[in-house]
């Protein structure tokens, strides 16, 4: 793509997303353009979040017939760009947290209280009903809330999946003969939650386990390809719930 004399625009830089995508596939070349259009153009916060969404809804409106990693990969190139260009290191925060005890349930609500558009949920089970109460608390606030899941403790005693999927949440289950094992949650596209802690009751009092916060953005844009890849595969094997 040819570069401009001009200081580009924000549509500069959505045109070239918009040539970049056609082969599905985001070179090198094609991402340290992308960086260097943003930069010099001193892309403001606003402007960054325009490119992040135009760059989903590109995804999306491709997805259908078309090999779905590819373009994966290709949203995961741009959303690298994106984070090299706007915080510096120092803006990156991480936090630990362990059980028994209360601080990786403090630390799961929090997020879940903060979130302002988006949560993605991708946990093996979940019984917690102090954590379920906030994520419906969410949904019925207006945040688009998807929840990935796995069969085997769908309908134990105690599980809170089928009431949040009566309440309107897009719910998620592998069906399959091997375990969606994963527990770990992205806020706002800004935010990972994860760690060995399952989001039941006997974690927070008994258990041994840990839970990781952060905004380090090469993690977060890598565990949103794997909610996407694992939501698109769950779509297209009809296991939507």
């Amino acid at each position: 793509m040819a570069r401009h004399e001009a200081t580009p625009t924000v549509g500069t830089v959505l045109a070239h997303l918009e040539a970049s995508i056609a082969d599905a596939h985001l070179s090198d070349a094609e991402r340290r353009e992308l960086m260097a259009l943003l930069r010099e153009g001193a892309t403001p916060e606003e402007g960054l979040r325009r490119v992040r969404n135009r760059a989903f809804e590109l995804v999306r409106e491709r997805l259908e017939g078309i090999e779905a990693m590819s373009l994966l990969k290709w949203l995961d190139g741009v959303a690298r760009a994106l984070d090299a260009v706007r915080a510096p290191a120092d803006a990156v925060r991480s936090e630990s947290h362990f059980s028994p005890g209360h601080a990786c349930l403090r630390a799961i609500q929090q997020q879940l209280r903060s979130a302002r558009s988006s949560i993605d949920i991708c946990v093996f089970t979940l019984s917690d009903d102090r954590i379920s109460a906030e994520v419906l608390a969410a949904h019925q606030r207006g945040v688009a809330v998807r929840l990935i899941t796995d069969n085997d403790k769908e309908f134990d005693a105690g599980s809170d999946i089928d009431t949040l999927r009566r309440a309107g949440i897009a719910v998620a289950v592998d069906r399959t003969a091997a375990h969606m094992h994963h527990k770990f949650a992205l806020f706002d596209g800004q935010w990972l939650l994860n760690g060995s802690y399952n989001w039941t009751r006997s974690a927070c009092e008994v258990n041994e386990e840990n839970l990781v916060v952060t905004n380090e953005p090469g993690l977060v844009a890598a565990f949103a390809a794997q909610f996407a890849a694992l939501w698109q595969a769950l779509a297209t094997s009809s296991k939507v719930a």
